[in-house]
């Protein structure tokens, strides 16, 4: 595929802020106390949806004491075979080939850092099966729930908060994206200002970014409540649909479509 030209930065920038979403500077009590007025959630999850930095952040909270229950969701879908494969790159004596997301990152956190989380889910292949399993085990298990914070990869963070804002928009929802990482240009070239732990390649985070648009916009062919009814209603600001428009003109086959393997469904 032809590389995206660097003069696309500021469009890919823009819709790098409007999916990966942090509603605070870090995951610390005292962000937490400072914004919502309590100190510790009652659940973070991280799913199985994102990079390998996912498994740093999840960790660094579980070191600050940030929630009372922490989980990982995630069975396998489409970004699991790169995951697998990052973290043999690291771990050359685990084979990783046939894990789950969930195994894949409880497993990191116990070779890199010893910590070991609540709970694992590993049915779901898609976003929303991600929210409707992870309700269930806390159904199953008596976890109770009135403030969440879920860590997901940048990609897909805005609509992970709008999955689960259907079935429970009472609670109080804390978004903290896997990472967040703008592009810049080097000679002509588009770059990451940062490279976090397993970062996509460029054409392939373009894909990613790119194909949340379509599903956030509550129109017939979205994810919202007048579309596929998947998500809760989602407000896309103008700026962000024509970020969207310019780079489809510039080469439409960015955008990705849903695997039918993982279909986004309810």
């Amino acid at each position: 595929m032809q590389q995206i030209s660097e003069k696309y930065k500021n469009e890919i920038n823009t819709l790098v802020d409007f999916c990966g979403i942090r509603d605070v500077p870090e995951l610390t009590g005292t962000e937490l106390k400072r914004k919502y007025g309590f100190e510790k959630a009652d659940v973070m999850v991280l799913f199985g949806g994102s990079i390998l930095c996912g498994g740093d952040v999840l960790a660094k909270a579980m070191q600050n004491n940030v929630a009372e229950k922490y989980i990982i969701v995630g069975g396998a879908g489409h970004t699991t075979p790169m995951l697998r494969d990052k973290m043999h790159e690291i771990f050359q004596d685990w084979n990783t080939t046939e894990l789950s997301e969930a195994e894949l990152f409880k497993g990191y956190l116990q070779r890199k850092y010893s910590l070991q989380v609540d709970y694992i889910e590993e049915k779901s292949s898609n976003c929303g099966n991600n929210i409707t399993l992870l309700l269930k085990l806390m159904k199953d298990n008596g976890v109770k729930c009135n403030s969440i914070i879920l860590c997901q990869d940048a990609t897909m963070q805005r609509r992970m908060d709008a999955a689960l804002r259907k079935y429970h928009n009472d609670w109080t929802i804390i978004n903290y994206a896997a990472y967040q990482v703008h592009v810049t240009d080097s000679m002509g070239v588009l770059i990451y200002e940062d490279i976090p732990a397993g970062m996509w390649d460029m054409e392939r985070y373009v894909t990613l970014l790119m194909g949340e648009i379509p599903r956030l916009t509550d129109d017939k062919d979205g994810y919202g409540p007048n579309g596929a009814g998947f998500i809760f209603h989602v407000n896309v600001p103008a700026d962000v649909t024509n970020a969207f428009i310019t780079l489809k003109e510039y080469k439409k086959d960015f955008v990705r479509e849903a695997n039918p393997e993982f279909r986004d469904s309810l």
